[in-house]
């Protein structure tokens, strides 16, 4: 296994090709899917011609992605054909290969999310598991949803491009060794993943920060151009961010860019992080914290779906505990708007969509916080994606092709296609 730190942004593994010619023959399976991808189905003189290999070159290329399902015989020319001799087989690739893999690692749960060669997301699912399942387990579920994943829909992955993982943070991107012990710990889960899935598919990883990854895929979500300059906290069993700054995904230094559950908001009376810490912004306003806070008031509730029921009811008590939370992390996103002059700040996780509460005391505080500035208000919204924009901005990381990656080493993988088709829209 070669193992290489490329940039501060991301890690970067790649399995260890066996000698030249696997290198070589893998450039050249590139080159092939690339051509089918954008040209559609093509006699294999015609391939041969537009990729510049030998008919005898090709031959091996194609067979060895026909046996692997990457690619499928459509048909051949018989019915255009003139004169004698066997038809030409036309090929094209297989709308059932998933050619990227994105996973999204949380606390209580995975996310993953398949694209095929044009970018389109063709699977998806959702395993849970508690908050002290070791990282074997979580990745023997990961695989196991990715296994059902392939029964229920047929997708395979007879040419994989490469693997995208978001990880729980805070995530160093600075070698192992020269971070501190719990920081270690956290290289080594990466380190860990990364094995794993390499091992398993044979295929690139990338391996960085979910929350990061969520921030990437908010900022291109849709259409439109990329938001140049956003702020993306994600409310969950922890709090993570990301930041969007000149257009570019910024990591920091070490990878720690975005950590806005670390900034203390009660630094006297304020309870202990699992930083370290007393007082973070992730003691008060992610879910667990939440839900706690509310028990300690006299309504205890036990999950996401007892504190909806409680916002549909209109709860005084549990409506000031959001408004609580949300004054803390309106404060918190006030101080980076001045900092940055963010024009979206972005609140994902399924808590803002159950409890605008929180959201609309955000917008309260920020705009406070920004009086004198403001012409440089933000726009202040839920996201737009589900829970799964993690995995989803994996899938954008592998792809690289939006401006905001312009700075960070490109996946070996092939891509073309500028977003995602089905999920970010």
């Amino acid at each position: 296994m070669l193992t290489e730190k490329l940039g501060s942004s991301y890690r970067w593994w790649v399995s260890k090709p066996n000698g030249v010619h696997a290198l070589v023959r893998r450039t050249h399976e590139e080159r092939v899917l690339a051509l089918l991808r954008e040209r559609g189905a093509l006699r294999r003189a015609e391939i041969a011609n537009q990729v510049g290999l030998s008919r005898t070159t090709l031959s091996e290329i194609a067979n060895s992605l026909l046996e692997r399902r990457a690619i499928v015989v459509v048909d051949t020319d018989a019915v255009s054909r003139e004169g004698s001799g066997r038809p030409a087989e036309r090929l094209a690739l297989d709308p059932a290969s998933g050619q990227f893999l994105g996973l999204d690692f949380g606390h209580r749960r995975v996310h993953v999310a398949v694209a095929d060669a044009s970018h389109e997301i063709i699977a998806s699912g959702l395993v849970r598991y508690s908050a002290d399942t070791s990282w074997t387990d979580r990745m023997d579920s990961a695989f196991a949803l990715i296994d059902g994943l392939m029964e229920q829909t047929g997708v395979h992955f007879g040419a994989l491009q490469g693997i995208g993982i978001g990880v729980v943070g805070p995530f160093s991107s600075l070698p192992k060794g020269r971070v501190a012990e719990a920081q270690n710990a956290r290289w080594e889960v990466s380190e860990l993943v990364e094995a794993a899935f390499a091992k398993r598919f044979d295929a690139p990883v990338i391996v960085d920060n979910n929350s990061r990854f969520a921030a990437l895929a908010e900022a291109i979500s849709g259409n439109a151009d990329n938001i140049n300059d956003l702020i993306y906290v994600r409310l969950s069993d922890g709090i993570g961010g990301g930041l969007v700054v000149g257009g570019r995904l910024i990591t920091g230094s070490a990878g720690f860019a975005g950590e806005v559950g670390h900034i203390v908001v009660r630094p006297d009376g304020g309870i202990d992080c699992r930083c370290g810490k007393r007082g973070c912004l992730e003691t008060v306003a992610s879910v667990p914290a939440i839900l706690r806070e509310c028990g300690s008031r006299g309504v205890p509730l036990d999950n996401l779906e007892e504190l909806q029921a409680a916002v549909t009811r209109a709860d005084p008590i549990v409506n000031g505990v959001l408004m609580d939370a949300g004054s803390d992390l309106g404060r918190v996103l006030g101080a980076l708007a001045v900092a940055l002059n963010p024009s979206d700040i972005v609140i994902g996780g399924h808590i803002a969509t159950i409890a605008p509460a929180i959201v609309q005391q955000v917008t309260t505080t920020l705009t406070y916080e920004l009086f004198s500035f403001q012409a440089a208000t933000p726009d202040i919204r839920v996201t737009r994606l589900s829970d799964d924009d993690g995995a989803l901005g994996a899938l954008a990381a592998l792809f690289h092709q939006s401006p905001l990656l312009a700075s960070y080493p490109a996946p070996a993988a092939p891509a073309s296609a500028p977003h995602l088709q089905r999920s970010i829209s």
